[in-house]
């Protein structure tokens, strides 16, 4: 056999990226590729977005819609500084003449137990409570709200950070399944037992009816609504 040796037979010498898989020290699955393994999380986008602060309203910030589009505020839009009061706490922020409550609380204050669902006052996930009435956040401007109390699923906790009496019946009752929809359905129900502490099961039905629940826990969610008017 000749001893001649090709190009093709040269082995490249391994860098510091593949020491271990050149060594025969790796494990035998195929190495990660970078851009997988550094792909930042959801959840950490939106931490990395709310940690921006003050320069997101001057540099542009990326949030994301209905069917996961990317809605981009271009450099230059012109933003206007109100203050909101959001669950007890009077918080100034830079908003666009067309920004929806759910953004401005999701993506420049941080309260992000307030769900985005539908986008489109349809599934009841972006509920929050206007001077104690529910309401879509998703089709509220934010513009229309200073002046006004704003609470969300943030604000729902007693002083000593305890669950209110509605989050622990929907606890007892088994009401949140994948979760996603319950912080609307809590807003609902606290917003219906302030005007009406003693609803019956008809009036809890029709008040709780702008929640949609994907899981189906349509009575789990009921019952908790009338556990939570009896123990009140």
């Amino acid at each position: 056999m000749s001893d001649h040796v090709t190009d093709h037979d040269r082995v490249a010498p391994c860098d510091d990226d593949r020491k271990d898989f050149c060594s025969g020290e790796h494990s035998g699955a195929v190495p990660t590729p970078l851009s997988v393994s550094a792909r930042a999380s959801r959840r950490e986008f939106i931490k990395g977005v709310i940690a921006s602060g003050v320069a997101v309203s001057a540099a542009g910030y990326v949030v994301v819609g209905r069917g996961g589009e990317a809605m981009a505020q271009a450099a230059g839009t012109v933003t206007r500084l109100v203050t909101l009061n959001v669950n007890g706490r009077d918080r100034p922020v830079d908003v666009l003449s067309n920004e929806t409550l759910i953004h401005t609380l999701r993506y420049k204050l941080g309260l992000t137990g307030t769900k985005l669902g539908c986008d489109h006052s349809e599934c009841g996930n972006c509920t929050v409570m206007l001077d104690d009435v529910a309401s879509y956040s998703c089709s509220t401007l934010t513009h229309s709200v200073r002046g006004r109390k704003i609470v969300t699923i943030e604000g729902i906790e007693g002083p000593n950070g305890e669950l209110h009496p509605v989050q622990k019946a929907m606890v007892q009752e088994l009401g949140p399944q994948c979760g996603f929809c319950t912080s609307g359905q809590v807003v609902s129900a606290v917003a219906l037992l302030k005007h009406n502490p003693k609803p019956t099961v008809a009036e809890a039905r029709i008040a709780m009816s702008g929640n949609l629940c994907r899981c189906g826990a349509y009575d789990h969610y009921l019952k908790a609504v009338m556990r939570a008017a009896r123990e009140a």
